[in-house]
């Protein structure tokens, strides 16, 4: 519909000064003149017609694309995992999901408005060709002058729109960081260092946006002396060609119609700032989809008791080697506690085990499949994970522990970890909504906990604990060693009686497995020992 619109808009915007000019000719002459009037207004409603269908086809395009690119892209974000979307920070992705994709949007609608914009002087160069050639010459004259300008233009706006959209995006992502952290501010008083420090590129962004239209008020003072040197060269070579009864006065009148037509060629700019900024947001966008997806299989798990294998894993952050050729094979249905120093790759290896990454070399298998043969849910039925810091996602609190899930089955999930007790103590128990719900630490952790809890072959728990008090982390330490169903337990802990109660730990150090065993015989080694000294300075004993 755009481009039809288009289409239609440019033939009567050609077509006007030519009858315009017959119409004249005949009025001049005395002869008829009401057919060709009649041809001026039919022409003249063609033009508005068009113009209106251009401007709802052109908002429906930018919306209805806009839309479709903003689900494109949160789908895609959710589906790459968390550590190769790390990179972008929350506050950038948000940006160019909500800001960039709309300027991306605009890229279909610039392009023919572009082409819309150059096609009329195009056909007004033909057009002065075929009533005489030297009009012609005398418009290219003026246009050449025009396209001088427009290539400077499109140079220097390109790099600038980039920069700005980059600085924009810098502090959304230190705002998300400062929002998401604004207890821990409050409590260390410093919220004006942090304000200076979201605020810090804004004057990098004022001093690219001055520069931003500093380029196009130049441009466009160049292309409004440019624009009409083109009208006044036709006029010029036009009058004298009348002199001389080359041309007629009708003629002459179609001449002066097209050269006004060529001189919008100035108009230009502004359509091509919109497609400079089209392009660097498509830039950043296209930066979003060029991290490729986590790919899932096809394949179900075969029955089995939860066997962990790593075998030859070795993870890598650029230079950084965060786990080097972990090997290790890991009973179903234990419980195997992770511990090591901070930085000993403890979390990495938990996200292995419920392939929130994917380890550079090596691979990690639950039963003898490799993980990244089952199909997604496949794996998500099977390992459950929760982390130190859980975010709770939904609308109320039963959707944070499983949404779309039988409510019966939500229940036993927040029993067995001992979060129903608080829960129903809320005004609406499970229907209370999140906003409305002020969760500590442990209340936070012990809904992570249930949420990963109905997981049927794997539970990984990244250090999910630490936040309870020591009645409720006994109580559920107890529910997890003594777990009935027979499943899998990774608990990456810091605490020393949590390793005591796991049938098995694993002893990381510098990315490398030191020592496998049980606690009590891991306890003999100071080095071991030393650990736990390092986590809890108030030196739990735990042998």
């Amino acid at each position: 519909m755009l481009g039809a619109a288009t289409l239609a808009g440019t033939l009567a915007t050609l077509g006007l000064p030519t009858v315009l000019g017959r119409t004249v000719d005949a009025l001049v002459a005395g002869a008829p003149s009401g057919g060709w009037i009649a041809l001026v207004a039919g022409l003249i409603a063609v033009g508005i017609a068009s113009d209106l269908a251009e401007t709802y086809a052109s908002a429906v395009s930018v919306a209805g694309t806009t839309a479709w690119l903003r689900e494109r892209l949160v789908r895609h974000v959710l589906a790459v995992s968390p550590d190769a979307s790390r990179r972008f920070g929350a506050g950038d992705l948000v940006s160019r999901v909500s800001g960039n994709a709309a300027e991306a949007a605009q890229a279909g609608v610039g392009v023919v408005s572009a082409v819309a914009s150059v096609l009329p002087p195009l056909g007004s160069l033909l057009l002065l060709a075929y009533i005489d050639p030297r009009l012609a010459v005398a418009f290219l004259a003026g246009a050449a002058l025009c396209g001088v300008v427009l290539r400077a233009f499109a140079r220097r706006t390109a790099a600038v729109v980039t920069d700005y959209q980059r600085t924009q995006g810098l502090i959304a992502g230190r705002l998300a960081e400062s929002l998401s952290g604004r207890r821990t501010v409050a409590a260390a008083g410093t919220l004006d260092r942090e304000r200076n420090r979201v605020l810090e590129p804004l004057a990098d962004l004022h001093a690219q946006g001055r520069r931003m239209w500093a380029v196009l008020a130049r441009s466009v003072a160049e292309a409004t002396v440019a624009g009409p040197l083109v009208l006044v060269s036709v006029l010029a070579t036009g009058g004298l060609l009348l002199v001389d009864r080359q041309i007629s006065a009708g003629e002459l009148f179609a001449a002066g119609q097209y050269a006004v037509i060529g001189a919008g060629l100035g108009s230009l700019t502004g359509i091509f700032a919109r497609l400079a900024r089209a392009r660097a947001g498509s830039r950043r966008v296209g930066e979003v989809f060029a991290v490729g997806p986590v790919r899932y299989g096809v394949r179900d798990l075969p029955d089995g008791p939860g066997r962990l294998e790593f075998r030859g894993v070795t993870v890598r952050a650029g230079d950084t080697v965060l786990l080097a050729a972990v090997d290790l094979d890991l009973p179903g249905g234990a419980a195997v506690a992770v511990v090591g120093r901070s930085g000993a790759g403890k979390s990495v290896l938990a996200g292995l085990a419920a392939r929130l990454r994917d380890p550079d070399h090596g691979t990690v298998r639950l039963d003898g499949t490799p993980l990244t043969d089952l199909s997604h849910a496949a794996l998500r039925r099977a390992v459950g994970c929760a982390f130190e810091r859980p975010v709770l996602v939904g609308t109320a609190v039963a959707d944070a522990i499983g949404p779309a899930v039988d409510r019966r089955r939500v229940r036993a999930a927040a029993r067995a970890t001992h979060a129903h007790e608080f829960v129903s103590r809320l005004p609406l128990g499970y229907d209370t909504p999140l906003t409305e719900v002020p969760l500590s630490g442990g209340e936070l952790q012990r809904l992570g906990l249930a949420r990963a809890w109905p997981a049927d072959r794997l539970l990984v728990l990244d250090d999910a604990t630490s936040s309870l008090d020591m009645v409720t982390e006994m109580q559920i330490g107890h529910t997890l060693t003594d777990d009935h169903r027979g499943r899998t337990r990774l608990i990456v802990t810091h605490r020393a009686a949590t390793a005591a109660r796991a049938d098995l730990v694993v002893w990381l150090c510098d990315g490398r497995v030191r020592a496998v065993g049980p606690h009590a015989e891991l306890w003999r080694r100071p080095a071991y020992r030393a650990v736990f000294a390092a986590a809890e300075p108030s030196g739990e004993s735990v042998p």
